[in-house]
């Protein structure tokens, strides 16, 4: 009866995957770089497409259907912090656009619980692209200066932080 939303959400599934897996790597990169900040960014917005992943998961389980683990996209290398960023967002827009679509779907073939669940989803999804945008917005504003503000943020907490002998 709900094959079409247990379809969609599984599309949910792994579209948040794919984020899990390329916000992860752009924290590992952006950490590695000593972008703290940005890192942090990374891997809390990673967090919540995990809990997306949970979310859609419960549903499809409680409409009857079995969960799809399978990655939507592979994960872009990319190194350049302001191409990161901009690739976040763009994932985020598309995600509440596909999200926003898919909601009206659930809502057309009677089912409301699935629709909610989408709609708090693009609630997510729409915050994270202003959290991007604006990092974007502060790389325009302050240029590279905000990158190294971030990696002597992290140089002077080594110095001050005693290490263990």
């Amino acid at each position: 009866m709900h094959e079409k939303s247990i379809e969609l959400l599984n599309k949910v599934v792994g579209d948040e995957l794919s984020a899990v897996h390329q916000y992860m790597y752009f924290h590992f990169h952006c950490d590695d770089q000593g972008y703290d900040i940005l890192a942090a960014l990374f891997k809390r917005t990673a967090i919540e497409e995990m809990g997306h992943v949970e979310k859609a998961s419960d549903r499809i389980l409680f409409l009857g259907g079995d969960v799809e683990m399978k990655s939507a996209d592979d994960v872009l290398k990319i190194h350049d912090v302001r191409a990161m960023l901009e690739r976040g967002a763009a994932m985020e827009e598309q995600s509440a656009k596909d999200y926003n679509t898919w909601a009206n779907e659930c809502s057309a073939n009677a089912d409301s619980g699935s629709r909610k669940v989408l709609e708090d989803l693009v609630a997510d999804e729409e915050r994270h692209y202003d959290q991007f945008m604006t990092e974007v917005a502060s790389l325009d504003k302050h240029g590279d200066k905000y990158l190294a503000l971030q990696s002597m943020e992290r140089s002077r907490a080594q110095i001050t932080t005693p290490t263990e002998e």
